[in-house]
């Protein structure tokens, strides 16, 4: 009979790191280097770095993020090392959901910056007010330009580009 430890595939920590426009590409550095020195001072050798630049956290599907999810979906990772939660999304449901995954997958989720593993009861319990608070931000964040586009609208100002072709022929 053969062993099933042997059958299993190794698993490795996943580290993911993002940014949200191509420019920032100096916080793309910094990210995965701190991602870097948190393994090495833990004697983590297996890890992948998965890298989405210029990608916004509203969004779902990321190329990097969607490799590392499948990875996660086909049992490869035991650990998703993010630098903070910011960095892997700003909607609670998609953290959330991640967080799920991750549980019902043996995965643990660690944040550099927020100093939370969800390995723990308390973990899990800081992680769910934190992601809360990145999707109030997020939401504030877009309140605040839609009634500055308002605001704008009220005074007169034109938004969007300028008309290069009559309305009739569009």
């Amino acid at each position: 009979m053969q062993n099933l430890t042997q059958s299993k595939t190794k698993r490795f920590t996943a580290a993911y790191a993002r940014t949200s426009t191509a420019m920032q590409t100096t916080g793309l550095d910094a990210q995965v280097r701190a991602l870097r020195r948190y393994c090495a001072e833990r004697g983590i050798t297996d890890y992948v770095i998965y890298e989405d630049d210029g990608i916004s956290g509203a969004k779902k599907s990321r190329p990097a993020l969607n490799r590392m999810m499948k990875d996660v979906e086909e049992g490869r990772v035991d650990r998703v090392i993010v630098y903070s939660f910011s960095r892997y999304a700003r909607s609670t449901p998609h953290l959330l959901q991640a967080l799920t995954t991750f549980k019902e997958k043996d995965v643990a989720f660690v944040s550099l910056t927020e100093n939370i593993d969800t390995n723990t009861p308390l973990g899990i319990a800081v992680f769910s007010i934190i992601s809360a608070i990145s999707q109030l931000e997020r939401d504030l964040i877009r309140e605040r330009v839609v009634n500055g586009l308002r605001a704008a609208k009220e005074r007169g100002v034109k938004i969007g580009r300028k008309k290069t072709r009559p309305s009739a022929l569009i």
